[in-house]
């Protein structure tokens, strides 16, 4: 175990990551950043493709820092007889495990679920991939991008005399990665504690596409029973109006009202209450049909003042408005600041960098950041010679055969 205190929740958790990109490096790290020991095994000869990624301060990837933190990065080549061996050490008393090698590698390697919790019958085995272990496209190559368009995602996304729209961020990876985390304590909860506690690991199969279809709640059912097809719609929404980005003086600003009694409000902060006995307006499902014309009358109010000023005197009136922020307004944004979203962290290489703080906040047991993204290999004399006692003549021999 490391040297270094970790706190949080989840203090004496141990986890192998085997995973690399995005998905399961930000499920790892939501662990590592609430207290579980991160253990991150990375190729000898081709590190995670993130520490190549941009934007890069003095050579370095801030993608890296940020999404490797609290992490100990050690280096093996699982493909070879002697890496997998070391894997299976690894494992012995280790909670969970994550991949996302393509369905059949681990086996491949002669490390699959089977011979891991053979080892540990504990172990918690979390893999993520494209389109899930099993099915016709299991064995394909996928990536968020291809998940998006699967998923039904990018279908809806856009507006109306658009093409489809793809996200400006990995989604499929990121929300693959929340529903790891939660499976993940899921089957922790179900073999510690649920009905005494089974005592037994288990497999966890997570794709990418899967867990964006998850998201559309209600557009299964409404297929099925009623043939429909949910169509792109801009920024409205197809159950809720007023909503939309309304352009100000200066800018643009959000607003939501899709209850009564919040656009009534709304309607006395822009001074035109009689619009709320149109019937064009007179309930939700009015103002959907007509949310064209509603906003027209919205936007002609708020282009006449700047984005401050129209915030202001639409809360005056409890109206449920915000601005549109870039990273930067983000960093002056005083709820930000008064919530601590944004904390400072020392880094060896370029002094203090500024992340996103952990999240969610814990009244007792809040998480932590210990340290940034470390080097490659950093921790494998700490690992391999301190927790697995390999001899020095071993470790050497294993070093210079790039197994490690």
């Amino acid at each position: 175990m490391s040297s270094e205190h970790a706190s949080g929740p989840l203090d004496g958790l141990r986890v192998i990551d085997c995973s690399g990109m995005i998905s399961g490096g930000f499920a790892t790290v939501q662990l590592a950043d609430f207290g579980a020991d991160v253990v991150m095994v990375e190729h000898p000869e081709h590190p995670d493709p993130i520490r190549e990624w941009p934007p890069f301060d003095e050579g370095e990837s801030l993608w890296w820092k940020s999404l490797a933190r609290n992490k100990r990065c050690v280096t093996l080549d699982l493909s070879t007889e002697e890496g997998s061996a070391l894997l299976l050490d690894l494992v012995e008393d280790a909670d969970v495990l994550f991949e996302n090698f393509r369905p059949g590698t681990m086996e491949e390697w002669g490390v699959g679920p089977e011979t891991l919790r053979a080892e540990n019958p504990e172990l918690v085995v979390v893999r993520l991939s494209g389109y899930g272990q099993t099915g016709p496209r299991a064995r394909k190559p996928g990536f968020g991008t291809v998940a998006e368009g699967l998923s039904g995602w990018a279908a809806v996304n856009g507006f109306p005399d658009s093409k489809p729209l793809l996200p400006p961020i990995s989604l499929a990876d990121l929300t693959a990665a929340q529903f790891a985390v939660q499976a993940t304590m899921f089957a922790i909860f179900e073999r510690d504690v649920g009905r005494g506690g089974s005592g037994e690991g288990q497999v966890i199969d997570v794709s990418l596409y899967e867990s964006l279809f998850r998201l559309f709640v209600g557009d299964v059912a409404g297929y099925d029973r009623l043939g429909k097809v949910p169509e792109r719609t801009g920024n409205h929404h197809a159950s809720a109006a007023p909503r939309n980005v309304y352009e100000t003086e200066d800018g643009y600003m959000t607003l939501s009202a899709s209850s009564q009694s919040i656009f009534e409000n709304l309607m006395d902060a822009i001074d035109r209450p009689d619009l709320v006995d149109d019937p064009r307006f007179a309930d939700n499902d009015a103002r959907v049909e007509h949310n064209d014309a509603l906003d027209e009358v919205i936007e002609a109010w708020t282009r006449k003042r700047s984005t401050e000023q129209a915030i202001e005197e639409m809360e005056a009136a409890d109206a449920v408005v915000g601005p549109v922020h870039d990273v930067s307004d983000i960093f002056e944004d005083e709820q930000y600041a008064a919530r601590g979203d944004i904390i400072a962290v020392e880094d060896e290489d370029l002094g203090t960098v500024r992340m996103a703080a952990t999240l969610p906040k814990f009244s007792r047991t809040p998480g932590s950041v210990r340290h940034t993204g470390p080097k490659r290999g950093e921790h494998n004399d700490e690992v391999f010679r301190e927790e697995l006692s390999l001899d020095g003549e071993t470790y050497d021999r294993l070093r210079e055969r790039d197994v490690i």
